[in-house]
C-alpha cells in the first residue's frame, strides 16, 4: 500500500514531541518562523475569502466559517492561532506522541481542535473536505510527494485554498538549513532535513499543476538579524506558496 509516511522522519520527530512547546527548545527554530507563517496564510486566506475583524479581538481578523486542515500538524504551533482566530481546525499527524503534546497542550488552552493521527491520503479516503489547507514545512518530509499533493487536491474544497511553506533545493539553503542549522549552530537535531527531499519552486507548481491546484502566489523568508524570520522576494532558501483549483 502506498503511503506519504516516513518511519525515518516519524522517528525523528517522535523523539522531540515533549518539546514542542518549549521556545528555547528543538523547535525554537520553528517557533521563531510561525508569526511569519502566520502572516502568509491570512494572506493567502484573504485571496480567496473575505477575513472580517473580530470586534472582540480587537484589530485581529475572524475566520469564523471557514474549514481548515493543518497536514503535519506537529505540536499545534500553527493550529492554536488558527483556531484562536475562529477556525474551525483540524490537524493531522502521523506520529502519535505529536497529536499527543497537541492535544493535552490545545485542552490547556481551552481550544477545541480536531487532532487525529492520520495521514493526509487517508483522510481524503474519507471523503470530508476544507476550505483551507496548509502544509508547513511538511513536504521535504513525505516519502511520496505525488501522492501527498494528490491527497491535498482531493481534501481541498472548490475554491478552497492551499498554503506550502518548504525548503528550496538549492546551495543556499543547503548551507542554511542543512548544515548550518544542524552542525553548527545546532538549532535542529542532525538528520532534520534531507536535502534530496528539499523541493523547487519549479517543481512544486508543475506537481500542484498536474493535480488541477495553480500556485499562483509565492515569497522567501529569511532570518531577521534581530530575531525571527521576515518576507523577502528571493526563494533561494525558505519559501511559501499559495493558490486554488484552475
Amino acid at each position: 500500500m502506498m503511503t506519504t509516511a516516513d518511519q525515518t522522519e516519524i522517528d525523528n520527530f517522535a523523539a522531540l514531541s515533549d518539546q514542542w512547546w518549549d521556545q528555547k527548545g528543538p523547535m525554537a527554530p520553528l517557533h521563531a518562523f510561525t508569526p511569519v507563517r502566520i502572516d502568509y496564510i491570512l494572506q493567502a486566506i484573504g485571496r480567496f475569502f473575505p477575513i472580517k475583524t473580530n470586534a472582540k479581538s480587537g484589530a485581529k481578523p475572524s475566520l469564523a466559517g471557514l474549514r481548515i486542515l493543518d497536514i503535519g500538524c506537529g505540536g499545534g504551533l500553527l493550529a492554536e492561532p488558527m483556531a484562536r482566530l475562529g477556525a474551525e481546525v483540524t490537524g493531522i499527524d502521523v506520529t502519535a506522541s505529536a497529536i499527543s503534546a497537541a492535544r493535552t497542550h490545545s485542552e490547556s488552552m481551552q481550544l477545541a481542535i480536531d487532532y487525529q493521527m492520520i495521514t493526509a491520503e487517508d483522510l481524503a479516503a474519507s471523503g470530508v473536505k476544507f476550505n483551507v489547507i496548509y502544509a508547513s514545512e511538511v513536504i521535504e518530509h513525505v516519502v511520496n510527494r505525488s501522492l501527498f499533493i494528490k491527497a491535498v487536491a482531493t481534501l481541498l474544497a472548490p475554491n478552497g485554498v492551499v498554503v506550502i511553506t518548504t525548503i528550496n533545493r538549492s546551495l543556499p539553503a543547503l548551507i542554511f538549513a542543512k548544515f548550518a542549522l544542524e552542525y553548527i549552530v545546532r538549532l535542529v537535531p542532525a538528520g532534520t532535513h534531507d536535502p534530496r527531499k528539499f523541493v523547487r519552486p519549479g517543481e512544486l507548481c508543475a506537481e500542484f499543476g498536474a493535480a488541477g491546484i495553480v500556485l499562483d502566489d509565492m515569497t522567501g523568508f529569511a532570518p531577521c538579524p534581530g530575531g525571527g524570520f521576515m518576507p523577502i522576494g528571493s526563494l533561494a532558501i525558505n519559501y511559501a506558496a499559495s493558490g486554488s483549483f484552475r
